[in-house]
């Protein structure tokens, strides 16, 4: 019998490039984040570079010295490509595909590459391809050169890499289709969120910075066995599971996609459905790796995503996660929130107590009630079990006497 040999894709060795237009740009750590990005697809970063312009040159992206240095920064590291941390438009990917004569990518491609090994569901397949075939369509000129120099690998993969090399006709009909298998999944789920909103049961969504520790929240309450691990967007589909509090009283907790700057525009309009689950929650959960030193502008991000969402007045309790990982006591504000608490998730510690304080909070929003049942309807009382909290429930000759606090919305049915 023959030997077995194993066919691996190539390793992908990267250049990071970078433009800073002025001070207060985050190019730094912008230019980390892509490097997470590039790990996360599979990719090694073998250095990174940031030019000081006073614009982005619109032909290149980086100017024409700086392209002769990164070309010869690449030969000599033996780099099989270069990543540029902003969208390029179709001329300077081409332009400076042709200089650097090696693949150029931007961080758009990287994102939906990692978007593309990530989605599971039928709906986040849809929507990968559909964001990868919008990105595609204007840059099939410039992507064919790429894609022969490097044969594979990151920019390739995905439910839309078989269209590829097709033309733009055969792009848009496959992108209709999409759109009308896309309006028959959101058709379902809008039906799943009207059932959802019939039944009082509360739902806590879950959102945050990409990698703030959210899966890991979920799987540590619920034991929901989402995808946990220590990359960016290793969470691509919604996830909703159930929980009990310590009064008895059952909440929907989902999950939803990690955000990051600078997302992709063919992205935003993409995953909005998918961020939509934060918008039909009664509470949100904020969940802030408190450990990395960007937290106050991974904050600043999510808020401003919940705004583009148009998601407002919702009662947000902000969970300052990671806190095995801080050395000392560090003082973080959230001014936004109605609640914060310090948290591991990791280690299960302070998970106890948001569970009483998302009691605390839903109990704001009900009523108090006293009353006898007869027992002809004790009935009734498996709705206050299911939807309230029972504080008393005593059998007496004239019926059940229930103390109870019970969901406004509720009230008229028992």
């Amino acid at each position: 019998m023959g030997e077995l040999y194993e066919i691996k894709e190539q390793e992908e060795r990267l250049i990071l490039v970078s433009v800073e237009t002025g001070p207060g740009d985050d190019t730094e750590d912008s230019l980390e984040e892509l490097k997470e990005l590039a790990k996360t697809a599979g990719a090694v970063t073998l250095d990174m570079i940031i030019q000081n312009r006073e614009s982005i040159h619109p032909g290149t992206y980086i100017g024409k010295g700086k392209i002769e240095e990164v070309r010869e920064l690449a030969e000599s590291l033996g780099a099989t490509g270069v990543v540029c941390d902003d969208e390029l438009s179709p001329a300077q990917l081409k332009n400076l595909e042709d200089a650097l004569k090696m693949k150029v990518m931007d961080r758009t491609m990287l994102i939906l590459d990692i978007f593309a090994q990530h989605a599971v569901t039928r709906e986040g397949k849809i929507q990968v391809e559909l964001a990868q075939l919008k990105y595609r369509s204007t840059r099939l000129v410039g992507m064919r050169n790429s894609l022969s120099r490097l044969g594979g690998g990151i920019g390739t993969r995905g439910p839309g890499e078989k269209k590829l090399e097709t033309d733009r006709r055969l792009i848009r009909d496959r992108i209709s289709q999409l759109n009308r298998e896309l309006a028959e999944v959101k058709q379902v789920r809008e039906t799943t969120r009207e059932l959802r909103s019939k039944n009082p049961i509360p739902v806590v969504a879950i959102v945050g910075y990409t990698n703030a520790g959210k899966s890991t929240l979920l799987n540590h309450l619920t034991g929901a066995g989402v995808l946990e691990e220590d990359k960016l967007f290793a969470t691509l589909d919604p996830t909703t599971r159930n929980i009990v509090l310590p009064g008895g009283e059952q909440v929907l907790l989902t999950d939803t996609v990690g955000f990051i700057r600078k997302l992709p525009h063919h992205l935003i309009e993409a995953f909005r459905s998918t961020l939509e689950e934060a918008k039909y929650a009664d509470m949100i959960l904020h969940v802030v790796d408190s450990s990395n030193p960007s937290a106050y502008k991974h904050m600043h991000v999510v808020y401003e995503t919940l705004k583009n969402l148009g998601i407002k007045d919702k009662t947000v309790i902000t969970l300052f996660n990671k806190q095995d990982l801080l050395p000392t006591q560090t003082i973080i504000k959230d001014f936004k929130a109605d609640r914060t608490l310090k948290i591991s998730a990791k280690e299960n510690k302070g998970l106890e107590e948001l569970l009483n304080i998302l009691e605390e909070l839903l109990r704001e929003r009900k009523v108090l009630i006293e009353r006898v049942f007869s027992y002809q309807d004790a009935g009734r009382i498996q709705l206050i079990r299911k939807y309230g909290q029972l504080l008393c429930e005593d059998y007496r000759e004239d019926g059940i006497f229930i103390k109870a606090y019970v969901p406004k919305d509720i009230c008229g049915m028992i």
